[in-house]
């Protein structure tokens, strides 16, 4: 039975994808990252009313995408010295805590601290996440239990973007920087469930001591795993050691910029969005956030189900058009209609690349090499992220916000290429 032919098989059986340590790390990533998404839109709307203007308004995104992507690659060595509830834990307390201080005092420099310490606490949020989601993965379902992971990171964002801006509106910034707090503190009991040490080091005792039943035991490595390296495309599978091992690893190259490029028009997008849609009809951009944010994690989800049985590498092509005609889309900020249907395109593409290229990334490395992975999507993420917000806040003080849209879906557009030939290279190593 080759690789597609096992995940298939497996997908269709009955083993369980909510495990209660899958459920506990489903209700932390829900508290962390809806105290990351209430503030995201709402940061760069305070720095922005406060003066900043449109460059204030991307250095606080920038800021925070900054402190993530420096603090991600170290987050393995903390897992493994400290194991995942206090590492996790530590994480939604910079999400959270951090924000109660501006309802005390204000200031931009202040704003761009808060930023900065959130920073680190979703890089280590979402690195510690997403490998520990794949690990807990049952054979033959990880795409899919991916696709949920990933639902549980965009139901904050369904509620959290788009409540944000109208909390603030209606309330002012500071309850909304109270809330953030409180909301990750109530997802702190959760973390006392979370495994205590990394999954790989139950993998390689069960391993060492010969239990053919034990976490990776006999399925890994011979055959009897379809998402173990067996799976994994030849001349993939050996990743060198180190944070950023993965990085080197040639087959992840293209994903990683795919990603790169599509995260980059999400940091334009929920950054500027609001600004741009400022004097127009009344609760636009609360609805146009909301109808994104509802699709990108269904889309998510439906990728990893679709993956699982017929392969990912199919969906790549089509949610990358998707991203770029959502974007394009934007150039016509004067029709509502035309927003909310760019928003559409653009959740359904955005989610389906999220699933595709961590389900990709994770399939062409052994299961050693899962935290080296997580590290480098996440890098890809929040650094597509950042810069999105910092260019185009430099850029539209030039060209204003449609062109500066306009802008954006060329370079997604260009993208296409790469996903061309990933493709190609699937079909080649699954010939």
């Amino acid at each position: 039975m080759n690789a597609r032919a096992a995940r298939t098989a497996a997908a269709t059986g009955t083993s369980r994808l909510l495990t209660r340590p899958m459920l506990l790390l489903l209700v932390a990533s829900v508290g962390g990252m809806g105290g990351f998404y209430l503030l995201l839109s709402v940061l760069p709307l305070y720095a922005a009313t406060a003066g900043g203007g449109g460059v204030g308004a991307g250095l606080t995104t920038g800021a925070m995408m900054l402190a993530t992507v420096l603090a991600e690659p170290a987050v393995p060595w903390f897992l493994a010295r400290f194991g995942h509830r206090a590492v996790v834990g530590a994480g939604l307390l910079l999400l959270g805590l951090p924000s109660a201080v501006l309802s005390l005092w204000s200031s931009f420099p202040l704003t761009l601290g808060v930023c900065l310490a959130r920073g680190v606490g979703l890089g280590i949020v979402v690195v510690a996440g997403t490998a520990l989601a794949a690990e807990l993965a049952p054979p033959g379902r990880r795409s899919e239990n991916l696709g949920l992971y990933g639902v549980s990171l965009g139901v904050p964002s369904v509620l959290g973007l788009p409540a944000g801006v109208w909390l603030s509106d209606r309330l002012g910034f500071e309850p909304v920087f109270l809330l953030t707090a409180a909301l990750t503190l109530l997802a702190l009991p959760a973390v006392a469930g979370l495994p205590a040490r990394r999954a790989t080091r139950a993998t390689r005792a069960g391993r060492l001591s010969g239990d053919p039943d034990g976490p990776g035991g006999n399925s890994e490595g011979q055959g009897g795993d379809p998402d173990g390296p067996s799976g994994a495309p030849e001349g993939s599978r050996g990743v060198p050691d180190g944070p950023l091992g993965a990085a080197v690893n040639r087959s992840l190259v293209r994903p990683t910029l795919i990603l790169g490029a599509a995260t980059f028009a999400s940091g334009v997008l929920v950054t500027f969005l609001p600004l741009a849609l400022l004097g127009g009809p009344s609760h636009l951009a609360v609805v146009a956030l909301l109808v994104q944010a509802s699709v990108a994690p269904l889309a998510r989800w439906g990728a990893g189900w679709w993956g699982d049985r017929h392969g990912s590498s199919s969906l790549l092509l089509p949610a990358v058009l998707a991203v770029a005609l959502g974007t394009a889309g934007l150039v016509r900020l004067e029709s509502p209609v035309v927003v909310i249907v760019s928003m559409v395109l653009f959740g359904a593409g955005f989610g389906a690349v999220q699933n595709v290229t961590l389900a990709t990334m994770f399939e062409r490395v052994p299961r050693s090499g899962f935290g080296r992975v997580s590290v480098v999507w996440n890098l890809a993420f929040d650094a597509g992220m950042g810069l999105g917000a910092v260019g185009f806040g430099l850029l539209i003080d030039r060209t204003g916000y449609p062109w500066g849209f306009a802008v954006t879906a060329v370079l997604l557009l260009a993208v296409l290429v790469p996903a061309w030939h990933d493709r190609r290279y699937v079909q080649a190593e699954t010939a």
